[in-house]
């Protein structure tokens, strides 16, 4: 090669050097492709405490949402009609994960079709729905959290009957639309037999509906009422609470927001702890984990919240039994 070659290659090296060198900060200041997780909710807004919850507990595993991560929220405000659309915008939009906060969330989201990781908040029955085929081997896309809400609906009757022992007839607020509503009647009713109660179900699928409810527990001389966990009556529990109240039935709820709300007692699973490990299930597929592969929790602590101004109101003196086992009391 002649001393001019020579140079002419050496020229045409380093002009590549340097337009590499010049690209290679460009390329590495370029921000990588946020996952994009979908939030699909019935009770829970964006602006809702859970949803601060679910974004504190994604910031505590290393997201922050707009630079390493973008957190789409579709909230369907207690109407079960509008999942399906719902669901099938955050599919459109090419989520990485779909968080759901209920049963039917997680039915609407299944329903798509979709391959997409679905990750249950807030479950209340995911074998008994359907939704999997075990807690320990889920399989397919769906994993996350069980409430073990029918599990626990005969134990909210005991506790019920504990405080208002007077109690012969309960009535039971549920909503049909609801799956996993008929597997808890059937617990309350044989929970009923062994406690000498004659239990009262009434439904109640839309709030136009709490009227005739209620006044058809006036009618069956119910002495107190118990309320399944249910989207529809939480987004409009002030109504719900407003109708216990004026028809002066003690009621037990499964959701401590009724009480803190002016319900009398609550027993359940705690709802933020639940949010919490979602976020950790989401870190988990968004690492590379197959929701197949990840067993369903299930809840390991309850909490008894108790009102003591709501049961003076209702003439009630709360048992020392259920004071020393509370929570949380409210005064």
């Amino acid at each position: 090669m002649t001393i001019k070659a020579t140079r002419s290659a050496l020229l045409i090296v380093t002009l590549v050097l340097g337009i590499l060198a010049a690209l290679l900060p460009a390329a590495a200041q370029r921000p990588a492709i946020a996952p994009r997780v979908g939030v699909l909710a019935v009770a829970f807004s964006a602006s809702s405490p859970m949803a601060e919850t679910f974004r504190q507990a994604m910031r505590e595993l290393g997201y922050t949402e707009g630079r390493n991560i973008l957190i789409e929220w579709r909230y369907a405000g207690g109407r079960y009609d509008l999942l399906p659309g719902l669901a099938a915008e955050l599919v459109g939009r090419k989520v990485d994960v779909i968080v759901t906060e209920s049963t039917v969330a997680t039915l609407a989201a299944k329903k798509t079709g979709a391959t997409i990781p679905i990750v249950m908040a807030l479950a209340a029955d995911p074998v008994g729905s359907g939704l999997v085929r075990s807690l320990a081997r889920p399989g397919g896309n769906i994993t996350g959290l069980s409430m073990m809400l029918p599990e626990l609906a005969a134990k909210r009757l005991e506790l019920l009957k504990e405080l208002v022992p007077r109690a012969a007839r309960v009535a039971v607020l549920a909503n049909p639309d609801t799956p996993w509503h008929r597997v808890s009647l059937t617990k309350i009713r044989g929970a009923a037999r062994a406690l000498r109660v004659q239990p009262q179900f009434v439904e109640a699928r839309a709030p136009d509906a709490f009227e005739r409810a209620f006044a058809a527990m006036k009618s069956g001389r119910a002495d107190a009422l118990q309320v399944l966990g249910d989207p529809v009556f939480f987004n409009t529990r002030s109504r719900l609470l407003q109708l216990a109240e004026r028809n002066r039935l003690p009621a037990i709820y499964e959701e401590g927001a009724m009480v803190h709300d002016g319900g009398l007692m609550a027993w359940g699973v705690n709802f933020a702890h639940l949010f919490q490990r979602a976020a950790w299930y989401v870190d988990k597929i968004l690492r590379g984990a197959k929701p197949a592969d990840l067993p369903i929790e299930q809840p390991t602590k309850f909490e008894l919240v108790l009102n003591l101004k709501t049961a003076k109101a209702l003439g009630l003196t709360i048992p020392q039994s259920l004071l020393l086992r509370a929570d949380e009391v409210i005064r």
